[in-house]
This record gives C-alpha cells, structure tokens and sequence, in this order.
C-alpha cells in the first residue's frame, strides 16, 4: 500500500480516537515562560538562532493565531492542564507561597485524562498551581515531579543576587521539589543557572525509561521568566546577551529531546507541541523578550500579552505548513483526547478539538471566539474572526516609561482602555478602531460579551457568572465563617469613595457570603493604601440589634486591618452622626488574621456609614516598611 494511503488512514484513525493501545503516540509538551511571539527563530528573532526549534516549526504545522488563555503564570497554566478557562475553576494571578489554594482535585488534567489510556506522565519544571502537598502535581496524574512549586523569582534574593531586604525578604527559600519532597534549594543566581539544563536531563531520562510504552511529559521551563539563568556553555554565545544565552540553551535541550526520541526509535510515534504561558515581561527591558511588534505584553490583554508562538511536530503524520485558525491553550486538552480516544472530563471545559486542523487543510475553524479575562475576574476583550473587542478597563503598559536594563525591572505605566473594535488581519497591533465603520460587528460582539458575564461573570460590570467553581482550599471546613441566621437588609445598595482594586473586586459587601483568612477567597474586597467611606442604603429603615464588618490581617501578604473606623448612621443619607469608632496601633506582629468589629444600634436606621482611615503602608517592623499596604474587608451585616 502506498505510503500516503497509509498515512491517510492512520491519519483518520486519530482523528476518529480509535488507535489501540500500542498505536498511541508519545506525547512532548513544552512550555516556555514567558516566550513572545518575536522570539524564536521561524518568527523573526535576531541575535540568537534557534535551530533546532525552527526545524519542527517548518517540518510540522506553525499556528499564527495561537493564544494563553490568560497572560499570568498559575492562569494560564490552570487552563493549559485543564481545558478551561482559569477563572471558571477559581484559578488567578500567580500563587505564591502564602496561597492557601490550588488546583482543585475535582478538576481533570491532562495527565489524569491520558493516564486512562495507559499513559506514563511526568512533569518537570515549574508547577505554579499550589505548593502544598495536596496541590502538587502527582496528586493530578502525574507519575513524576521534579521542579520548582512556582515562579523562579519568589524567593528572597534582589536582582543583582544579594539577599533581599524589602518586599521579597518576606519569600521563603526558594525550594526544588521531587515527588513531594522538597530535595534542595534555589539559593544564589548560580543556581538559576542550573535549572534549563537539569529540566533536559531529567526529561531525556524519562524518555528513556518509557521508550517501550506511551507517555506524556510535560516540559515547562522556568526560563525565561526573570531572574534569567544560563549553563557556562551558552553564556555569551549569542549576539543578544543573557536573554538569547539562554533562548539558545533552550533550544539545545530541545534538540537533545529529539535525538534521545530518534535513539529510541519513536520520534516517528510521538507529537511535540511547543508554545508559551504568556507574552514577554517587557519592563525588564535586554531581559525581556520581543512581542514581534504586537501591542503591550505580560500581563495585559493586548496581544502582546496573549498571542504565544505555538507549533505541533509530528512526522509523516500532520500536515506541514501554517494554521491561521483561532486556537488556544485551551484546547490542547481536548485535541490530545480526541488523538487518544479518551475520554473528556465530565464537568464542563472551554477548549475545543482541533484534531481536524493537524490532519486535514480544513478551512472551518474549530473555535469561534475567544474570552480574554484578566485579574480577579475582568472581562478585558473578545475575539471573534480576525475582530478583537476591547472592553473598558484600565491595565497595566509598557508605553511611554523606560524599561529596565541587565535583570533590574523598569517601571510600569497606567493605561485605560474605551470600548473600541479592532480587525486583526489588516491591524495585529491594535491602533486603529473600527467600530464605528463595523456597528454589526460591534453589536455581535457585545452580545458575546454579555453570554461571557453570565456564564463566568466580570468583575468590571459587577456580574457573577452562574458556571464557575471553586478552586482547591487547603483548609475546606475554613473556607467561610458562620453568619447569624436572622440576617438583615441583604443585597443593600453599597457607594465606595474609591472603588476596589480590580484584583479584588469580585465581591459585594452585603451579598451574605463571608470571607474565610485565605486572602483570595471570593469574598475580601481589597484596596491599596487607600482611606474610604462606605455609605450602605438599607433602602428602608431597619430595626437592627447589631452590626458588623470585618477585616483580614496578613502582614506576609502585606495586608494590614484599618487604624481607624468609624461608624455613622442617618435616616435620610444627608444627615449622620457618629455611634462608635474603632483605633488600632499596630505595635505587635500577632494581630488576629480576621478582626471582627461589631457594634449596637439602638434606634431604625435606614443608611450606614464607615469612615475608614488606612493604615497606607507597612508598619515600622515589617520586613517592607515603608512600602503601600493593602486593606482589606468583608461582609457587612446586621441582625
């Protein structure tokens, strides 16, 4: 027969999932931090070559319109393993070391989904959904660990390799984890340097150990991710300093686990996919990457921030050539099912099946818009097509400040974003709105943002999805505290002086649900450095015995509880007059996590207000003195 009958059917074979057992492909996911899409070799990278990436990209299938699900670390990773959007299972930002929260063991990975099928799985690199034991990857689906629990950066040591004495000196050490131990320490920069090199190694000799049977590793580099860390044998090699020292390093190993795949004789039987968890950190100016001329980066929505390079290699078996599909890291997860035929998760997941894109020069998409949430929960922008819809919202830039230079960061600038229409095939950096020429499109695409906002909610129009989960807690019986039963006045209208930080805006104050001491539980509304007045209208007047409104206090997240409250009550919402008032020193470090300050009321009220007064910066002891200090507060009620 043929050899192109033969690839044909067995083409067909994996799109239809019924390969047996010892048919299934080995399976090579790898993930750069924080790799632009300017900076590999087949994208227009200069100062560094990236052969060995460049012969995959152009020997498989490259995509062009390929996003991260969202442009933050432990986001984007959520969504990669899982399939879904990271804000429907409760996943956000980067966790740290004083996360209480994970992956929650209900949610299905890509390893658990394989694993079904007989699959040996292994992750080495960076992990960055929980460092807790019950969060760390073997306890979802994965056979072996060995990497870092989160970001190279969270440790207590300052850019130039000395010991921190601010912000950072509060990070534990940095710990290098195997299985679920922690085996040493990343201690000094040279240890960075070691990581690239001891990922490789260690993948390489999983491949060895399961050349005979189907596997899934999971290669999710540390680099380059700042502090950028390079082996002795690629330092100075390239035109472009540290930053492509280390993009060439990057590239080798990848050679490496080629060759180790051609040794064994399965480089024929195993698909490589290879992308990025967001867009470059562009503050860090030479060591940053390159976005290849797309607006913002890291942490925005732009699409510097969202489109990563991405590309499947899998010879004699995918057609070669350029995808321009709409797809996401969100639907590796489904697509490698379909490969496999396993089965999908039963709860409900985002990513779609791109299995017909690999195998067929189909022309029909296989996903028809894209969500681009952001911090706690911000619908930022939709993409539908080539039209990209940007929602009001304010955000982070990189415009118009200068970057830092040699791995010290530079400063950040404040952007604000109008609701605005993009066409992406004639204007991929965003500068030109359409909507008023394209009103139909404009009107489509909002109504995509309103079945958005049901679904998973948005914090920017104060809309609660109905599908979301919770994430893993590491504490469940701690996740909220017993309200009184006879509650009053629930859902009473709220006025903010200054409205929350975005980051921390998911909640209301009178919406019955109470904050546990987990900083990130959906409840705590947070404010920086910032003194307020809340004024709640009861909406009529209310006899009430009590009231109470309560405060979280952890200095290690550079949370502090308000040095002044008072309260004030008014039956007209013109006229208020004092009733209690509440002052805290803080001249001790054991301030109770969650301060409850409750007072009496003795005659109807119909309106409250709290005159808050900030603690604005941490205290004289803090390890960070000095520095903005958070506020933040929880349910107000009364019985």
């Amino acid at each position: 027969m043929p050899i192109i009958r033969i690839t044909f059917l067995l083409a067909l074979a994996v799109m239809l999932g019924c390969q047996s057992e010892d048919e299934m492909p080995n399976i090579v996911l790898i993930f750069i931090d924080d790799l632009g899409y300017g900076d590999v070799g087949y994208t227009g990278a200069t100062g560094y070559s990236t052969p060995n990436i460049d012969r995959l990209a152009t020997n498989g299938l490259i995509f062009t319109n390929f996003y991260s699900a969202q442009a933050v670390c432990s986001a984007s990773r959520a969504a990669l393993l899982t399939g879904c959007y990271p804000n429907r299972i409760g996943i956000t930002g980067a966790l740290n070391h004083t996360a209480y929260h994970g992956l929650n063991s209900e949610e299905t990975t890509i390893a658990e989904v394989l694993k079904t099928k007989g699959y040996r799985t292994a992750i080495v690199g960076k992990w960055h959904l929980g460092h807790h034991e019950k969060f760390l990857p073997l306890q979802h689906g994965f056979d072996e660990f060995l990497g870092l629990p989160y970001s190279n950066d969270m440790w207590p040591v300052d850019y130039d390799g000395k010991p921190h004495s601010g912000r950072k000196a509060m990070y534990p050490k940095l710990p290098l984890i195997e299985g679920n131990k922690t085996i040493q320490y990343i201690e000094t920069l040279d240890d960075q340097n070691k990581l690239s090199a001891m990922y490789y190694e260690r993948g390489i000799d999983f491949i060895n150990k399961n050349a005979g049977n189907p596997f899934f590793l999971y290669l999710s580099h540390s680099m380059v991710h700042v502090p950028l860390g390079v082996s002795d044998q690629f330092r100075g090699m390239s035109q472009h300093g540290l930053f492509g020292d280390v993009m060439m390093e990057l590239d080798w190993g990848i050679g490496n686990i080629v060759n180790v795949l051609r040794k064994n004789g399965i480089l024929d039987n195993t698909l490589i996919l290879f992308t990025s968890d967001n867009g470059p950190w562009l503050n860090y100016g030479n060591h940053a990457g390159s976005t290849g001329g797309l607006r913002e980066g890291k942490g925005t929505t732009w699409e510097g921030g969202q489109r990563v390079p991405a590309f499947a290699y899998w010879k004699g078996q995918l057609r070669k050539g350029t995808s321009n599909h709409l797809l996401s890291t969100l639907d590796i997860l489904p697509t490698l099912a379909k490969i496999t035929g396993s089965q999908l998760p039963e709860s409900p997941i985002d990513g779609v099946d791109f299995s017909p894109v690999l195998f067929t020069d189909s022309t029909e998409s296989p996903r028809d818009h894209l969500y681009f949430y952001y911090n706690r929960n911000d619908l930022e922008a939709i993409r539908k097509d080539q039209w990209k819809l940007i929602l009001p919202h304010s955000y982070r830039s990189y415009e118009n400040v200068n970057p830092g230079n040699d791995g010290w960061p530079g400063p950040y600038a404040r952007g604000s974003a109008p609701l605005s229409l993009y066409n992406l095939r004639r204007d991929p950096g965003e500068r030109y709105d359409v909507k008023e020429l394209y009103p139909d499109v404009l009107a489509e695409m909002q109504m995509l943002a309103s079945k958005a906002r049901d679904d998973l909610g948005d914090n920017l129009t104060g809309r609660k999805g109905k599908n979301q989960r919770e994430p893993g807690w590491l504490i469940e019986s701690a996740l909220s505290r017993d309200l009184p039963s006879n509650l009053l006045a629930p859902n009473s209208k709220v006025n903010f002086s200054v409205e929350p930080a975005s980051s921390y805006s998911r909640a209301s104050l009178t919406d019955g649900e109470s904050g546990s001491v987990f900083d990130h539980h959906r409840a705590w509304l947070g404010w920086q450095g910032s003194d307020l007045t809340i004024t709640i209208d009861l909406e009529a007047e209310i006899e009430a015995d009590s009231a109470m409104i309560s405060f979280l206090s952890k200095p290690s997240s550079w949370i502090f509880p308000p040095s002044k409250v008072i309260w004030q009550v008014s039956t007209d919402g013109l006229s208020f007059s004092d009733i209690a008032e509440y002052n805290l020193i803080l001249s001790q470090r054991d301030i109770p996590e969650i301060i409850d300050k409750k007072i009496s009321l003795e005659d109807p009220v119909r309106f409250l207000r709290l005159e808050i007064s900030a603690q604005g910066v941490c205290p004289d002891w803090h390890v960070a003195s000095g520095e903005p200090a958070w506020l933040f507060l929880d349910e107000l009620i009364l019985w």
